[in-house]
C-alpha cells in the first residue's frame, strides 16, 4: 500500500490538473447545545430596526442581480 503522503498526492491530482483546489472549513457544530446557547444569546441582542434595514438592503440587492443578464 502507498504511502499517506503518496496518496493524499494522488487524491488530489485530478481536481488540480482543472485548476480546482479543496477547501476545508471548520465550523461551530449547531448540533451541540453550548453553541445553540451562544448563537440564540447573540441573536437576543440584535435590534430588530437594525436587522430589518440590512435584510432590505439585501433584498435590493438581489433584486438588483437578478436583472443581470449572466
Amino acid at each position: 500500500m502507498a504511502e499517506p503522503a503518496e496518496r493524499m498526492r494522488t487524491m488530489r491530482a485530478p481536481p488540480r490538473r482543472h485548476a480546482l483546489r479543496e477547501l476545508r472549513l471548520v465550523v461551530p457544530d449547531a448540533r451541540s447545545e453550548a453553541v445553540r446557547n451562544r448563537i440564540a444569546a447573540q441573536v437576543a441582542t440584535l435590534n430588530p430596526e437594525s436587522e430589518c434595514d440590512a435584510l432590505l438592503w439585501i433584498e435590493a440587492g438581489s433584486e438588483f442581480d437578478a436583472d443581470e443578464p449572466r
